[in-house]
């Protein structure tokens, strides 16, 4: 009988005593409740979120829209929060391991309310993106922006809050901080890269160098800019290759962005024969500019272009007309057809008067050679070859 006592006497003992002091009922208990919050956390959070999309619903912007959307994660997180704080308060655990629980439940709640304003930072950059549509730029100009404010809270943010977080436990972040400036020189060297990539970057972003969408050329590299990020920007080639390139390095030499033309210009050189009469010139010259100045796909203010369609020069085998013009459009297809229908119509216009295209070609003229007539080569007479019959009967006369 006292065997028994004695067991029971111990199973009760350990459950009381349970984990780090704390009855494995308690625990239990807590599991329970926190076990309850999760289920019930969906719900609970999708009422409270109703009643907020109730209320913005009532206001013509989208903005308050996105700030609760940016809530729903942190907010179901948070919920489950309270019901552990709830469970560790009421099973008395909080006073058995008030030493790394209350840490514990602190960090939590520093990481959520980071995790708030981590999620804040995309709804707050629309006020940024409203800012710049009031400037003059571009909406790919905007966009690119607002990305490049969003990357450098969310790092911001993203810093803040691990510092808060090891701050609860005991870290002093401000002496780790301190302690970098020994190595300061070590590191400065090591990132002078990292460094001067992060500058360039905010750099190109701010003088609005080029935007995501633009077509850009620079000595090594031609292509459409596809991403445009703090250390590299992400260039997609003609061919379809992907280019990545450290911003330092698009600095650092000079860039044409194609994109910011605002004519596309047409710049030829028309070779006719020298048997076109001065007739012929000027009816061709006249129908072509006529064309040109007609045509409303040609940019023809000379407050924005000029517009040049002249005989221009004598050249070795051509009489030669220069074309020099913009069409309205960027576009590099349309640029193309209205060249196309450019070249078609001149080669009529040509035809028509009765000339016609030079080609390249030269002539030399001999008029007397300077070492006198050549010699002719020797040629030996033709003999007749005999046959082997007609030399036997030569030899059997001599024989």
């Amino acid at each position: 009988m006292n065997f028994f006592s004695t067991f029971w006497n111990n199973i009760v003992q350990v459950w009381t005593t349970g984990v780090l002091g704390t009855g494995f009922g308690a625990i239990a208990a807590s599991i329970v409740i926190v076990l309850c919050f999760a289920l019930t956390r969906v719900f609970i959070v999708r009422q409270i979120l109703n009643v907020f999309r109730a209320l913005a619903r009532r206001t013509e912007t989208d903005l308050d829209n996105r700030f609760i959307e940016a809530l729903v994660q942190p907010l179901r997180f948070a919920f489950v929060l309270v019901g552990f704080s709830i469970a560790v308060h009421a099973t008395g655990i909080y006073e058995q391991t008030d030493s790394w629980m209350g840490i514990l439940i602190r960090s939590m709640i520093a990481g959520t309310l980071f995790w708030v304003l981590y999620n804040f930072v995309e709804p707050l950059s629309l006020v940024i993106n409203r800012f710049l549509s009031k400037l003059d730029t571009s909406s790919t100009a905007r966009e690119t922006l607002r990305g490049f404010f969003v990357r450098i809270f969310k790092i911001i943010i993203f810093a803040l809050g691990i510092s808060a977080v090891l701050q609860e436990w005991g870290f002093n972040v401000a002496a780790v901080l301190g302690s970098l400036g020994l190595i300061g020189m070590a590191v400065a060297l090591a990132a002078k890269d990292v460094v001067s990539n992060l500058f360039a970057g905010i750099t190109i972003f701010f003088n609005r160098t080029f935007e995501i969408g633009n077509w850009i050329k620079t000595s090594e590299i031609e292509g459409v800019v596809e991403h445009l990020g703090l250390m590299t920007t992400k260039v997609r080639r003609f061919d379809k290759a992907l280019i990545v390139v450290e911003n330092r390095a698009l600095t650092s030499q000079p860039i044409t962005n194609f994109s910011r033309m605002t004519n596309r210009r047409i710049y030829w050189k028309i070779g006719l024969e020298y048997r076109t009469t001065q007739e012929q010139l000027k009816n061709i010259v006249a129908e072509i500019k006529q064309y040109v100045f007609e045509n409303e796909e040609f940019e023809t203010d000379p407050k924005r272009v000029s517009t040049f369609v002249v005989v221009d020069e004598f050249a070795d085998s051509s009489i030669n007309i220069m074309l020099y013009c913009f069409t309205k459009t960027t576009k590099w297809g349309e640029w193309l057809r209205i060249k196309e229908e450019l070249a078609l119509r001149i080669k009529e216009i040509v035809e028509r008067n009765k000339s016609g295209f030079a080609f390249p070609s030269s002539s030399l003229y001999v008029e007397t050679l300077p070492f006198g007539q050549p010699e002719t080569f020797p040629v030996a007479p033709k003999t007749r070859r005999k046959t082997r019959r007609t030399q036997k009967v030569a030899e059997q006369q001599t024989g």
